[in-house]
């Protein structure tokens, strides 16, 4: 494996998967500061505001179901790693139905959603009323957004990182020309920018589903006799939804975190709050840099795993854990030399520059803290162990970050940081575990049962 690991063209390998996913993510902030200077043009602020709520409501329930494109990617990946292309063409009508039943749900029950979403966030009335105006026609987007969700994720278990990164870019791009021409030409204000959303949604589902007939194409891979019979099997879908109920448990436990730094922040003053939000946005940027050796990392062991190769797999875990290492230190280097130019670009408010350089020194030891969850979570992913990850997620949620944010609450805006450095350290240590656990036992490749759900 060692030699393999010292060959270039291996390390290639993972930059052409990783890349192409990391540019493609530069997207979705650009797309919410376009959001934001559009509507923050328009006469009153409570458009922005409006915007700003409705936008995070369907983006949290959107993102909640995101377990639609991580367990397709690593069943994909299986199925391509095994050549087996009629599990591969399941794994595609499979994720399909599963995300047009749930869009369904959504729309049927959009009133009561919307409800209790907009209980919970408050607001004045005029942030109430825009809000509400834009859900109601952005939730209209849920049938595209949750079928480009397994759309994205069965192109990238294809081991092809370029046409997920079109249907990225090209969503994103037609969001912004689109957003531009609704509010500021048509004037549609609210409206035009939830309009311009959704149509960017089905023009990316008409393109990813090209793309995908492509890929089929390529692979000459066609339902066959029975196929149907099969595929639409009671049992199936019940390991299927097994899966995907584990992955919907991490992420909710994953948003429970973040919410809780937010609102507790929001307690200890409007300038922490405020301190919090810039520093979060450079967890974003870490997450961009990570998530794309997160993605490489999924496509590459599913692969092997679906070849039950062993040397492989490991190999994949090697170059995807040594290239999330140097990245991290490449943002610890980034945030300790231009931390304070950085703050100062985000915000010109010296209260608020003061309060986020006071806990910078956190987000410079964050990389290093979290780059290790990031690959092991694309490494369960890709070889479908869902209820590993859950476990170890809601041991690190609640034996872990709860518990340092209760005794490190005098600490303040500190405390709430400690906790955070903590969880995704916790959620490095306990995935790392139970990938000692399972490799001493019997290992990811051989003798695995998760096999069966794409059977």
């Amino acid at each position: 494996m060692w030699s393999s690991f010292f060959n270039a063209s291996r390390h290639r390998q993972v930059f052409a998967l990783a890349m192409p996913m990391v540019l493609s993510n530069i997207t979705v902030p650009l797309l919410g500061l376009v959001d934001t200077v559009v509507i923050g043009h328009l006469e009153h602020a409570y458009y922005l505001g409006g915007v700003a709520v409705g936008a995070t409501i369907i983006s949290l329930i959107f993102w909640l179901l995101g377990f639609l494109r991580m367990s397709t990617t690593g069943l994909a990946a299986q199925a391509v790693g095994a050549k087996d292309n009629e599990r591969l063409l399941q794994v595609l009508v499979r994720g399909c139905l599963l995300a047009a039943i749930l869009a369904l749900a959504i729309l049927l029950l959009q009133t009561p959603i919307t409800d209790l979403a907009f209980w919970l966030v408050g607001g004045s009335n005029e942030v109430q009323i825009y809000g509400r105006e834009y859900v109601s026609v952005r939730i209209w987007s849920a049938p595209a957004a949750l079928t480009n969700l397994v759309l994205l994720g069965w192109l990238l278990g294809n081991q092809n990182a370029r046409a997920p990164m079109l249907l990225l870019i090209l969503g994103n791009g037609a969001n912004i020309l689109l957003d531009i021409w609704f509010v500021l030409g048509l004037g549609w204000q609210v409206q035009g920018a939830a309009a311009a959303s959704v149509l960017a949604d089905y023009l990316a589902t008409a393109l990813g589903a090209w793309l995908v007939w492509r890929t089929l194409q390529q692979r000459a891979c066609w339902p066959q006799a029975g196929f149907w019979q099969r595929t639409l099997q009671l049992s199936a879908f019940k390991k299927l939804l097994g899966l995907n109920r584990d992955i919907f448990i991490r992420a909710l436990c994953l948003q429970l975190t973040f919410a809780f730094i937010t609102f507790q922040g929001a307690r200890l003053g409007d300038e922490v709050l405020a301190a919090n939000a810039v520093l979060m946005n450079f967890l974003m940027f870490i997450s961009f840099g990570l998530d794309g050796f997160a993605y490489a990392v999924e496509a590459m062991v599913g692969k092997a795993v679906g070849a039950r190769n062993r040397a492989e797999f490991r190999l994949a875990c090697a170059l995807n854990v040594f290239w999330g290492l140097i990245v991290a230190l490449v943002f610890v280097l980034i945030f300790s030399v231009f931390g304070s130019t950085l703050i100062q670009l985000i915000t010109s408010i010296p209260e608020v520059q003061e309060q986020a350089l006071l806990y910078l020194p956190w987000l410079m030891l964050m990389p290093v803290a979290a780059c290790w969850c990031f690959i092991l979570d694309g490494i369960f992913i890709g070889t479908t162990r869902g209820a590993d990850m859950r476990d170890m997620m809601l041991a690190s949620t609640f034996g872990v970050f709860f518990p340092v944010w209760f005794i490190a609450q005098s600490l303040g805006n500190h405390g709430l940081w400690l906790a955070m450095s903590c969880f995704m350290l916790a959620r490095g240590i306990t995935l790392a575990w139970a990938w000692w656990r399972i490799e001493s036992r019997q290992g990811f490749v051989a003798g695995s049962s998760h096999h069966d759900i794409v059977m």
